[in-house]
């Protein structure tokens, strides 16, 4: 479906110069002279290259809709991720570097969702926060500083995030799956 250039947001997949690729980032621009323009981080679905494109305002590019269905994350094999599709239990294999820095975070039995254009797997969406346990972490300098810090913490799954003094090894907290921060302690 076509859209104005200045109605893309962030997220919003375009097809443009023969490829898919997401708005990453956005920026409306009205210079003093001239007509106002829309400017437009735009990441390659495929084979993930990144550019900056200046739509001006009356230009229209095209939105492409995709379908999503929900996967359970099944095993990693090497390079491959295995998941299985809820409605018929097909099982697809995709590349590690198909999620990026996200499939540090997966876990069995985990519930995604999968973005697919033209039956082809895009992307696929990690819930926003997990529950993982704090594998290791640094002691405590009493006094060390007045205001609240931040130490290292190495998680079960060997992602390092800073947390606060407070929290242990051992401790179950939340994480912010694409941030890579810590949320809060788990209940």
């Amino acid at each position: 479906m076509k859209i104005n250039s200045v109605e893309i947001r962030p997220g919003n997949i375009l097809e443009y110069q023969g490829g898919l690729w997401r708005a990453v980032k956005i920026q409306h621009t009205q210079p003093g002279k001239g007509g106002a323009y829309m400017q437009v981080e735009l990441k390659n679905l495929m084979d993930g290259r990144k550019t900056n494109e200046r739509f001006r305002s009356a230009e229209t590019v095209e939105k492409v809709r995709l379908d999503t269905r929900d996967f359970q994350f099944l095993f990693a094999e090497g390079e491959q991720l295995t998941f299985m599709d809820k409605e018929n239990y097909d099982q697809i294999s995709l590349p590690r570097d198909l999620l990026g820095e996200a499939a540090d975070f997966l876990q069995d039995g985990m519930d995604v969702v999968m973005e697919t254009y033209e039956e082809r797997p895009i992307s696929v969406q990690l819930p926003d926060t997990i529950e993982a346990v704090i594998r290791d972490t640094e002691a405590v300098v009493k006094g060390q500083t007045a205001s609240s810090s931040y130490k290292p913490a190495i998680l079960e799954n060997g992602v390092r995030v800073m947390v606060p003094p407070f929290i242990n090894a051992g401790t179950k907290i939340v994480v912010d799956t694409y941030e890579r921060e810590y949320v809060r302690r788990a209940d």
